[in-house]
């Protein structure tokens, strides 16, 4: 994994599964960690969106990451989802993607070596083609292309 994007709640803080989430990155070698405050349209004080800050960046830093440089977007998926709040809806969710595209770098891909996709199955059937179950999740968050596809393709 390249990155990771830690969702914590303003209202409540680090949790102890956001302990477990951050030494899990560690654990697997997630080197960019994101910071996502969330319910902001809950908790409305700064003060304690400041005090929620410290302490996943005490947190980040007690697990070797960088939490004084970590970059902590703040809005409501909530709002996102509903459509009402834009400012702290759609745009925080914007100015997550654009976060993403700054701090998470692009990966060296070996284009070089012949491409490769995971067949699921493959099954032959006598005096018939064979029948191919591939089934390729894509994921693209470019600048230019933000969108989500999920592709099961069958084959007769």
């Amino acid at each position: 994994m390249d990155a990771g994007i830690l969702v914590v709640s303003a209202v409540d803080g680090a949790m102890p599964q956001t302990r477990e989430h951050i030494l899990l990155c560690r654990q697997v070698g997630v080197k960019t960690i994101i910071v996502f405050l969330n319910k902001i349209d809950v908790a409305r004080d700064d003060e304690i969106h400041e005090l929620v800050e410290m302490e996943v960046k005490e947190l980040l830093n007690k697990y070797e990451y960088p939490g004084d440089t970590t970059s902590f977007v703040k809005g409501s998926a909530l709002c996102a989802c509903n459509g009402t709040e834009p400012e702290i809806g759609e745009q925080a969710i914007l100015k997550l993607l654009e976060t993403m595209d700054k701090e998470i770098p692009l990966p060296e891909r070996a284009s070089n070596k012949p491409f490769m996709m995971s067949i699921e199955s493959t099954f032959t059937i006598p005096v018939r083609l064979p029948f191919h179950h591939i089934r390729c999740l894509s994921l693209f968050l470019g600048k230019r292309n933000r969108r989500h596809r999920y592709h099961r393709i069958r084959k007769d």
